[in-house]
């Protein structure tokens, strides 16, 4: 039988979502948890990769198992084993055939940035002084929609057959004391959100205009694109399937 599972994680303490060799990882550390419960070597396909110190508040993988057990004494078990920055919310019994990878249809990450110096926002926020203007980078964030193709902001020599994104989602808000950058596609490149980040600030502060973003976007070159924003700002805050997700 196959299960969806469903949690969150603060990714400071790890080298991004997927297995590392030589270091701690979410995939690794929630599998070991699942297989320790469950008796039963247990491998997790997740719905997608997050780099080293990005976060996520609703996060999917995949299991295959024919252990017998309930979801609802399964997930304060592995809350208990589990270190306290990940936490499991749902186990959702699903068809054999469905993927979390695969049949995602839209995932939405947004970007914190804070102003001002704080002890406490820094894990979670890009301190960045410099004054933003807001309406120049929604003015850029509309531009993305006129695009598919986002090698720019890719991370180059990556594993992939295409480099067409749709994107559904773009915008900058204020939300109390941080500025919030929320985005959603069907489907991101490596590196891309921070790397989109990273070249509307400079464009937000007057480092660079709207047609040079237009020129960026056209070239396909990464070292055209401004300078990576910080991983700890990032988080995967939703992913959505075609189908509803519940245990039978």
């Amino acid at each position: 039988m196959r299960y969806f599972i469903e949690f969150a994680y603060n990714g400071k303490n790890y080298h991004g979502w997927q297995y590392q060799p030589n270091a701690s990882s979410v995939q690794e550390t929630l599998g070991n948890a699942v297989s320790v419960l469950l008796r039963n070597e247990t491998e997790l396909m997740g719905a997608g990769r997050t780099d080293s110190g990005v976060h996520a508040k609703q996060m999917f993988a995949h299991f295959d198992s024919d252990v017998n057990f309930k979801a609802e004494k399964l997930i304060p078990k592995l809350n208990s084993y589990l270190p306290k920055d990940i936490v499991v919310f749902d186990i959702h019994q699903v068809s054999d055939e469905a993927h979390a990878r695969f049949d995602a249809k839209k995932r939405t990450y947004e970007y914190h940035i804070h102003s001002f110096k704080d002890a406490f926002e820094n894990e979670q926020s890009w301190y960045l002084h410099q004054k933003l203007d807001l309406e120049k980078m929604n003015q850029a964030s509309k531009m993305l929609f006129e695009y598919q193709d986002f090698q720019c902001f890719s991370k180059v020599h990556t594993d992939v057959t295409t480099f067409n994104c749709s994107i559904f989602e773009a915008n900058w808000k204020q939300d109390k004391n941080r500025i919030v950058f929320t985005i959603s596609a069907d489907r991101f490149l490596r590196n891309m959100v921070r790397a989109i980040v990273g070249t509307l600030t400079e464009i937000g502060s007057g480092k660079r205009n709207l047609d040079d973003l237009k020129k960026i976007i056209e070239s396909k070159d990464r070292n055209q694109a401004g300078a990576s924003a910080p991983a700890h700002g990032l988080f995967l805050t939703k992913v959505e399937y075609p189908y509803i997700i519940k245990n039978e």
